[in-house]
């Protein structure tokens, strides 16, 4: 069978590039990757072997970040590691059959550079941001050679958008990092109202955002009973949870984080498929989980940071993408003000997900439109294997 090398830079690209490689696996292909920005950590939870060593930076690699983030990039060198990792794919790119391409311009340069036939999955673009997606220089122009065997696209709007703009065949067949939150356990009905947490995953921007979901948590009535579930990565700690929740005055306590007369918080790790399932609200301060709660028909509430990521241009931006069931309180980003407008509209949003049916068709419309049909990694590769020799 062929030899397949994923190409992917950031934490969501990761992601679906680590279950695409499975699909690609069970079909008989050998498959490595190389991840152009953070550890792979997705990868290495796949079983997927990485092409040399990799590098965690704190901004989670060149991407949509705060020019504070791009000052930190490249203080980081993260520049230097990206032409490294340009090398190694181009001393390597022999031993490959084809390069897949999970992400946006920069592994599509890569890949081009390679010599070697390319498919590519362009998650990192919609035509939901402006209408017309405008590809940047110099990603159109390399997507029309002969190279690129096929381009697959994040939504149906973006497909058709792209088919015109490049005049050949751009196809969507699904979402896959989607697959792997669709597996996780429908809880059985409830009338406890629930709310997953999601404060991303991203250290220190992980600590100054899970602060700032404390301080609106501490906003929300405690009667009547409300569930809030925290999803967390397990490389926070209970030992460093404990320490960060004490500065504003929460307590650690047999895994539920604790104030008095706020709400109570359970701290999951490891389930943040469940997490996601069981909610009726989410709120998050996070790029890929957000779309995977949209994609599950979850309304969403945003609460914009000071980044280097989810900052209010970030949250602004994935509005555009995600639609109207993605929601924003005014205000400056932290402040008291936007806080307690949050804490607002989450209890608004929580009554209409009760007590709104068109408000729960609305979601449902906007899963299909904005994220697709779940299946889209085992259909990606599918299309994929159907391209090798």
């Amino acid at each position: 069978m062929a030899r397949i090398l994923l190409l992917s830079n950031g934490h969501g690209e990761d992601l679906s590039g680590a279950l695409l490689a499975q699909g690609l696996q069970q079909q008989g292909h050998s498959v490595q990757a190389l991840p152009l920005a953070g550890l792979g950590s997705a990868y290495r939870k796949a079983d997927v072997p990485l092409l040399g060593r990799s590098h965690e930076f704190s901004t989670g690699g060149i991407g949509y970040t705060s020019l504070r983030g791009r000052l930190t990039e490249l203080l980081q060198g993260q520049v230097l590691y990206l032409l490294r990792r340009l090398i190694r794919l181009l001393r390597h790119r022999h031993r490959f059959d084809l390069i897949l391409v999970v992400g946006d311009v920069i592994p599509v340069i890569a890949a081009w550079l390679s010599h070697r036939p390319v498919a590519t999955y362009l998650v990192a673009y919609s035509s939901h941001y402006e209408g017309t997606l405008r590809l940047p220089w110099p990603c159109g122009a390399l997507l029309k050679s002969n190279r690129f065997k096929a381009v697959y696209s994040r939504d149906q709007r973006t497909a058709e958008d792209l088919s015109q703009q490049l005049r050949r065949p751009v196809t969507f067949l699904g979402n896959p990092f989607m697959d792997s939150v669709l597996t996780a356990a429908t809880p059985p009905p409830t009338s406890t109202q629930r709310i997953g947490l999601l404060p991303g995953s991203r250290r220190p921007e992980l600590e100054q955002n899970l602060l700032l979901l404390l301080q609106l948590m501490e906003l929300l009535p405690s009667k009547p009973p409300c569930d809030v579930d925290l999803a967390l990565v397990p490389s926070l700690d209970d030992d460093s949870l404990q320490r960060l929740s004490n500065r504003i005055g929460w307590r650690l306590e047999n895994g539920v984080l604790q104030r008095d007369g706020a709400v109570s918080i359970n701290v999951r790790r490891g389930a943040f498929g469940a997490v996601l399932q069981n909610s009726d609200l989410v709120i998050g301060m996070a790029g890929t989980a957000i779309e995977q709660a949209v994609g599950l028909a979850k309304p969403v509430l945003q609460v914009p940071g000071q980044g280097p990521q989810f900052t209010a241009a970030f949250a602004e931006a994935q509005r555009r993408l995600l639609g109207p069931t993605v929601f924003c309180a005014p205000g400056e980003s932290g402040s008291h003000e936007a806080l307690e407008a949050s804490a607002e509209l989450a209890m608004a949003l929580l009554d209409r997900c009760h007590g709104d049916p068109a408000f729960q068709q609305q979601c449902q419309v906007e899963a299909q439109r904005r994220i697709g049909e779940p299946g889209g990694g085992p259909r990606m590769a599918a299309a994929i294997s159907a391209l090798l020799p």
